[in-house]
């Protein structure tokens, strides 16, 4: 018996893989390896797809150093496009666009360390509109809030945060030296304390290594996250890391089948970066990802949800809510 099938076995009778059988998925075929995912994924989390859009609530200026994120004040970027906190008018306004579009899964995403009180209140307000008048569920990225400050968000009608780990605990200080990934941490138990699902994954391409990749899923399920966003790397010139080499198709289909290995159950979330691949993720989602980010990203382009909701038609799946 092959190691992909004794462990694909060990995951479908409900046991959990460790670190040391993860890294020995690093070197099997890669069909395989993504066969076998699929078949964990379809087996584990039915055929639900969950698939969400994101708005750019409130754009550059960015205090922090994260070297992939053209948003940083730190680097010299060609975006131009910077702005407060979106009114209330406007967030709706797209808001109402993805309900009709069927969107299910809304997220308001902001540049910054995190929010200020007066500006929780005010999005607060945004978040009680869209509940009001859509039928979408309400995610959220403020950065690195407390608990107090997700309560009222909560409160407010959202049901989930996200706060990406990025990489691993090891890596993670290479990436960014403005907060921490304690910080991090703490952010996403106080969330959890505060009755909200979270959502957190990271970004492939930053220099880390394979293990890196697996340590980070490995925190994330220690955590408890069930909503695992996949960012594969889109060199932004003027970062630090505009010279690094975009990952192959081959390579993002065997990430996205080891995570599916390590968090059988979950929603893997094909995110930014997505668009550089030829296929626009199709392959992905035959080797274990059963979620995506739709429409534009932050500050790149991305894939229509018409596109999306046509190929999760074409690969059986059916747009569902997973893991409220």
């Amino acid at each position: 018996m092959s190691v992909v099938t004794e462990l694909k076995e060990k995951v479908l009778s409900g046991g959990k893989i460790v670190r040391e059988e993860a890294l020995q998925l690093i070197d099997v075929p890669l069909e395989e390896l993504t066969h076998a995912a699929d078949e964990i994924c379809r087996k584990m989390s039915g055929n639900g797809f969950d698939i969400c859009t994101i708005i750019n609530g409130k754009c550059g200026k960015c205090s922090e150093d994260c070297k992939y994120c053209a948003q940083s004040a730190h680097y010299d970027t060609a975006l131009t496009d910077s702005y407060p906190l979106l009114s209330t008018e406007e967030i709706l306004k797209e808001a109402k666009y993805n309900d009709e579009q069927g969107v299910l899964r809304y997220s308001i995403v902001t540049s910054g360390r995190k929010l200020s009180e007066k500006e929780v209140d005010q999005v607060c307000e945004s978040i009680r509109a869209v509940k009001r008048e859509t039928s979408l569920e309400v995610c959220v990225s403020f950065g690195l809030l407390e608990e107090e400050q997700f309560r009222k968000i909560k409160e407010a009608g959202a049901s989930r945060i996200h706060c990406n780990l990025e990489s691993s605990a090891r890596y993670f200080p290479q990436v960014c030296t403005t907060h921490t990934y304690e910080e991090k941490i703490e952010t996403l138990k106080a969330a959890k304390r505060a009755g909200l699902s979270i959502c957190s994954g990271g970004i492939l391409g930053l220099g880390e290594t394979m293990e890196d990749r697996i340590d980070m899923v490995l925190t994330a399920r220690e955590l408890g996250v069930k909503s695992i966003p996949v960012n594969l790397l889109n060199p932004i010139p003027g970062t630090p890391y505009e010279n690094n080499q975009p990952l192959t198709e081959d390579e993002a289909c065997r990430y996205v089948a080891i995570f599916r290995f390590l968090i059988p159950d979950g929603a893997i979330r094909m995110a930014g970066g997505r668009g550089l691949l030829r296929d626009k993720g199709k392959a992905c989602f035959k080797s274990g990802a059963n979620a995506a980010i739709s429409g534009d990203m932050l500050t790149t382009a991305g894939i229509t949800v018409q596109t999306d909701r046509k190929m999760i038609q074409e690969l059986g799946y059916e747009v569902k809510l997973c893991h409220d």
